[in-house]
C-alpha cells in the first residue's frame, strides 16, 4: 500500500513538471519570435485593421466622420478607379510574363555561353542597377518621336515607329519594353536556378535521344520551377504596385513637371498610364480623401492575395503533374 501511495503522489509531481517544461519552452520560443511577432503587430497588424476603420470614414487628416459604406458604394461607380484598376491588371498580364520568359531565355543564353560570359551578365544586368527615375527619363527620351536617336535611326531606314508615351495605344507597350529592358533581377536568380539543375541529369537525357527541347522541358523547367514561381508571384506584386516609372514616363512625355502649388493629374497620354496605386496616391495625398484612398488600399491588397494564391496553386498543380 506504501509503494501504491508513492507512485500516485509521484504521478501528480510529475505531471506538474512536465506541464512546466512547456510551459517554458513556450516561452522560450515566444522570446525567440518576439522580434517578428512584434515587427508583424506594429507594421501590418495594426495598419491593416487601422485601414479597415478608416475606410469607413471620411477623413481628410484634420476632420473625421464616420460614414458607413459610402465609400464602398462610390467605388463601383468610380469610372477612374476602373481605367487605372484595367490599366494596372494589362500590365500584369503582359509585363509579367515577358520579364519571366525573356529573364528565363537569357539565362539559359548565359548558362550555355563558353565565352563572354561575365560581360555578358554584366550588360544585362546593369540596366536594373539604374535609378527608376532616372532609367525612366533615358528611357522616354530614347524612345521621343521626334528627337530620340531610336525614332532618327527608323527614319532612316524607312521603318515607320508610332508615338509611344505619347499615344494612348503604345504608353503601355512601352512600359512593358522599360520592364524588359531592366530585366536583370529575374535574369540573376533564374541563370543561379538554371546553373544549379545538375549536369547528370542532361547526360542522361543525352544517352536516351532527348533533344534539346526535351531537355528543356522535362529537366530543367521541373528543376527551375519553385525560382520561377518566386519571380512570377513577386512580378505580380510588384507590377500591382507600379507606380514609379508610369508616373515619370507620363510627365516627361507631356512636358511637365511638379513645381510648388501645382497639381498634375497623373496618366498622360488621355489616362492610359494611369495605374491603380498612381490613383490611390492622387486620392489621399492629393485630394485628401484618406477614407476613400483606404478602400483602394484594401481593394489593392485583396487583388494581390487572389493573384499570389492563383498562381502558387498553378505553379503546385505544374509541380505534381511532373512529379507523375
Amino acid at each position: 500500500m506504501a509503494a501504491v501511495t508513492g507512485a500516485s503522489a509521484a504521478a501528480p509531481r510529475g505531471r506538474t513538471a512536465g506541464a512546466r517544461a512547456r510551459r517554458h519552452r513556450r516561452l522560450r520560443v515566444l522570446a525567440f519570435l518576439s522580434p517578428w511577432l512584434i515587427g508583424f503587430t506594429l507594421f501590418f497588424g495594426y495598419p491593416l485593421l487601422a485601414t479597415v476603420y478608416f475606410s469607413f470614414t471620411r477623413y481628410d487628416l484634420f476632420n473625421l466622420e464616420y460614414v458607413g459604406l459610402t465609400n464602398y458604394r462610390y467605388l463601383f461607380g468610380d469610372q477612374d478607379a476602373r481605367r487605372s484598376m484595367l490599366n494596372t491588371l494589362w500590365l500584369v498580364t503582359l509585363m509579367v510574363p515577358l520579364r519571366v520568359l525573356f529573364g528565363l531565355g537569357a539565362a539559359q543564353l548565359l548558362a550555355h555561353l563558353k565565352r563572354g560570359g561575365g560581360l555578358f551578365r554584366s550588360i544585362f544586368y546593369l540596366p536594373y542597377l539604374v535609378p527608376p527615375v532616372s532609367a525612366t527619363v533615358a528611357f522616354v527620351f530614347v524612345l521621343n518621336p521626334g528627337t530620340g536617336p531610336v525614332d532618327h535611326l527608323a527614319d532612316l531606314a524607312g521603318i515607320p515607329l508610332p508615338d509611344w508615351f505619347n499615344d494612348p495605344d503604345w504608353s503601355k507597350p512601352g512600359l512593358a519594353l522599360l520592364g524588359l529592358w531592366a530585366v536583370g533581377d529575374v535574369m540573376i536568380i533564374l541563370l543561379a536556378a538554371v546553373l544549379d539543375v545538375p549536369r547528370q541529369l542532361y547526360e542522361a537525357a543525352e544517352i536516351d535521344g532527348a533533344g534539346p527541347w526535351q531537355r528543356f522541358r522535362h529537366i530543367t523547367l521541373p528543376t527551375v520551377s519553385p525560382v520561377l514561381a518566386f519571380a512570377a508571384v513577386t512580378g505580380v506584386i510588384q507590377t500591382l504596385q507600379y507606380f514609379t516609372q508610369a508616373m515619370v514616363a507620363g510627365k516627361v512625355a507631356a512636358g511637365q513637371s511638379d513645381q510648388p502649388g501645382t497639381q498634375l493629374a497623373p496618366g498622360y497620354p488621355g489616362g492610359s498610364t494611369l495605374t491603380f496605386p498612381q490613383y490611390l496616391y492622387d486620392e489621399g495625398f492629393r485630394q485628401f480623401n484618406m477614407g476613400y484612398a483606404c478602400v483602394l488600399a484594401l481593394l489593392l491588397f485583396a487583388v494581390a492575395m487572389l493573384f499570389t494564391l492563383l498562381l502558387l496553386r498553378q505553379f503546385h498543380s505544374f509541380a505534381d503533374g511532373e512529379a507523375s
